[in-house]
């Protein structure tokens, strides 16, 4: 979330553009689900764009916003940390990719029988969704999404999570005085990290390299 509908629209092509770098930069194939992500969050900011436009409501764009930041994220961040996970952290990853499974169920369940309501308020955007039992919902949230993170035997991936989680406090903190929302900025920095990510993953095996200086 941006502070404006121009902020937004600004923040996601930018975070878009990191994440096609990603993607192009990808050596395998595992590890292409996170690699990707940056692209999701990008496309998640253009959209809010939207939502900021539309003036809030519960139009199409606010649905599509919260099918992406809750049920998707959910799962997508988890199974994308499993993928490129070594074989040793693989058992402990499956205990965040489960809380993920379950928790995107009960949020697509709220969803598809709830409305999702935004409201434009001065520089943020307030979601609001009837979530029954939602302290479980946000425990299981944050443990598939930042816990995934944490437990994934990578210590890039592990700075990324400690970052999301200090990122996720600030902005909810803001958010929560209504003074300004400011989650794109660290968006932006964590697909930067993940681009740093996908530049020093190794050549998977059987994958060869042209010759250099010949």
């Amino acid at each position: 979330m941006c502070w404006s509908a121009k902020a937004d629209l600004v923040a996601g092509c930018g975070i878009a553009a990191v994440g096609a770098a990603c993607v192009a930069r990808a050596r395998q194939a595992r590890d292409l689900p996170l690699a990707a992500l940056p692209l999701l969050l990008g496309a998640h900011q253009v959209v809010e764009a939207v939502v900021w436009r539309a003036g809030g409501g519960t139009g199409p764009a606010t649905v599509a916003w919260a099918v992406i930041a809750f049920p998707l994220l959910a799962v997508w961040v988890p199974v994308g940390v499993l993928c490129v996970a070594p074989p040793y952290a693989r058992r402990r990853l499956m205990v965040p990719l489960a809380a993920g499974l379950v928790t995107a169920a009960a949020l697509s369940y709220n969803l598809a029988t709830h409305f999702v309501t935004a409201d434009i308020r001065g520089h943020t955007v307030g979601y609001v969704l009837d979530l029954s039992h939602p302290e479980v919902l946000v425990a299981g949230y944050l443990l598939a999404t930042v816990g995934s993170l944490l437990l994934s035997g990578d210590r890039l991936l592990l700075m990324l999570g400690v970052l999301v989680a200090v990122g996720a406090v600030v902005c909810w903190a803001l958010w929560q005085l209504e003074f300004v929302s400011t989650w794109c900025a660290f968006a932006a920095v964590c697909s930067l990290v993940l681009y740093g990510w996908v530049r020093r993953r190794p050549v998977s095996p059987g994958v060869s390299r042209a010759p250099v200086g010949r």
